[in-house]
Order: C-alpha cells, then sequence, then structure tokens
C-alpha cells in the first residue's frame, strides 16, 4: 500500500516549494470535514519544515491547521505543547507568525498546561 503522505509531500515539494494553486488544494482537502487531525497537523509540519520556500497563504494554512487541532478539546497539555515547541525551534528561531499563534492559543484556550505557559513566556516578552 502506498504512503499516501510521503507520495503528497514528495508531488507538493518537487520543486522545492509550495505555492498558492497547492496550498488551495492542501486546505481543501484537509479542512474537508472541518478538522485537523494528528496525522494531518504532523503532514503539514513535515511540509513546512521541508519546503525550501511556502508562500503566506501555506503559513496561513499551517497556522489555522494548529489552532485547530490544538483547540479542539480547548486544553493545551503538555504533549501539545511540546510538540509546538519542536515546530516552532525547527529553524532555530522563533519568528512573528509564531508568536502570535502563541497568543491566538493562549488566548482562545480554555486552559493550558504550565510546559504551554513555559514555552509562552519563553517565546513572548
Amino acid at each position: 500500500m502506498a504512503n499516501w503522505r510521503k507520495l503528497a509531500a514528495a508531488a507538493l515539494l518537487a520543486d522545492g516549494r509550495i505555492d498558492d494553486a497547492e496550498t488551495r488544494i492542501v486546505r481543501k482537502e484537509l479542512f474537508a470535514d472541518r478538522k485537523i487531525d494528528k496525522e494531518e497537523l504532523e503532514f503539514l509540519n513535515e511540509l513546512r519544515n521541508k519546503a525550501k520556500k511556502v508562500t503566506s497563504s501555506f503559513t496561513k494554512l499551517f497556522l489555522d491547521g494548529v489552532k485547530n487541532h490544538m483547540l479542539a478539546d480547548g486544553v493545551i497539555d503538555d504533549a501539545e505543547a511540546r510538540w509546538l515547541r519542536k515546530s516552532i525551534f525547527a529553524d532555530g528561531k522563533v519568528d512573528a507568525d509564531e508568536v502570535k499563534l502563541l497568543k491566538d492559543l493562549k488566548r482562545a484556550a480554555k486552559r493550558v498546561s504550565k510546559e504551554f505557559d513555559k514555552l509562552y513566556n519563553q517565546c513572548v516578552k
């Protein structure tokens, strides 16, 4: 059986970048059920980390996916906070979009873990 993630990632990243047309396709498919599950979130993160260049529309898709998944139950637990830390620091820096993401998550969550608070305080100064 083919690995759909591997196949899709190879096709999307064939030229090293993810453009607006590709982003629209990915958004349509991943948000078809209006929710992003763990596997879909990992797929978006993999694309983000492997692409040489992404458009702002892909960055928005990624951030929307993170918020959708992390806020599904209203609680950001330690495991989710560790995932966020790994994703945010994958390139060794915290950019403005990631700071905004953390602020949005903190504002929208019913409850966050100590691990999330630690990450938030480290990144949002």
